[in-house]
């Protein structure tokens, strides 16, 4: 067997046999080809590369919610307190809720705001609504779940057909004279309830500190304007009393 430039040369097909010193050069040769038929994406344009801009997403921050306009509710530490007297073997109830919004421009003879109700957040004799309204005792989970849903139901506050109350602030003009710690308003406008509205006035005391304002006031409506029969069982041995006490607690963004 001779060899002549690299080439063995088989005893049999006479053919010349590869070896690893002639496939260099040819690997060599397909991979320049490869890179100048196939370049890379910097390489066809590395300008537009180094421009490919940034995801935004992962830049960007969260948006603030915006601050709260002089006046506007905060509706997060704001609350709504109701208490409901018994009848006949019935059982004294402390209701507690929330606003969804308002906003109450003191000082103002008209269009002074409004206090928008959220019905759905009501719950019976949670333990803050039992110590604010002075009632003893707490109430079992049991109890407070089968009250609420009654309360909320179709025959008392329908709460599904009517999501929110609303009392209509007309004037929020000063009641009397303003004391050190306390200014005082009387707040007259239109209630609301289930649909139903009627003409309310309220008294309101207001006590500024940083940041807010908090304005404390109470009504009493009866059920029955706002088209509700008070609840009642056992052939009305067993009820609740027709008329409701309301107190709010509400903090407003400070002027």
């Amino acid at each position: 067997m001779r060899a002549h430039d690299g080439l063995e040369v088989s005893p049999h097909s006479r053919r010349p046999t590869l070896t690893p010193w002639t496939l260099l050069p040819a690997a060599a040769t397909l991979l320049a080809v490869a890179c100048l038929m196939f370049p890379t994406a910097n390489a066809q344009n590395p300008a537009k590369a180094a421009r490919r801009p940034v995801s935004k997403t992962a830049t960007q921050p969260a948006a603030s919610k915006p601050a709260p306009q002089p006046g506007e509710v905060l509706v997060e530490s704001s609350r709504v307190y109701v208490f409901v007297g018994k009848r006949g073997l019935g059982h004294e109830h402390a209701i507690e809720g929330r606003l969804k919004a308002g906003t109450v421009r003191l000082g103002v003879p008209r269009d002074a705001g409004s206090l928008v109700f959220a019905m759905k957040t009501f719950r019976a004799d949670s333990t803050e609504a039992r110590k604010y309204l002075g009632l003893a005792g707490e109430t079992d989970a049991d109890t407070r779940t089968a009250v609420t849903a009654n309360m909320l139901g179709a025959d008392i506050l329908s709460v599904e057909t009517h999501p929110e109350a609303v009392f209509k602030i007309r004037s929020a003009l000063a009641d009397k004279e303003t004391g050190e710690q306390e200014e005082h308003y009387l707040l007259v406008g239109e209630f609301t309830l289930r649909g139903t509205t009627q003409p309310l006035t309220l008294r309101a005391t207001v006590a500024r500190s940083a940041g807010k304002a908090r304005l404390r006031g109470q009504f009493t409506v009866k059920q029955t304007d706002y088209g509700i029969t008070p609840y009642s069982k056992a052939f009305g041995a067993i009820g609740v009393s027709d008329e409701l006490r309301i107190y709010g607690e509400v903090d407003l963004a400070a002027e």
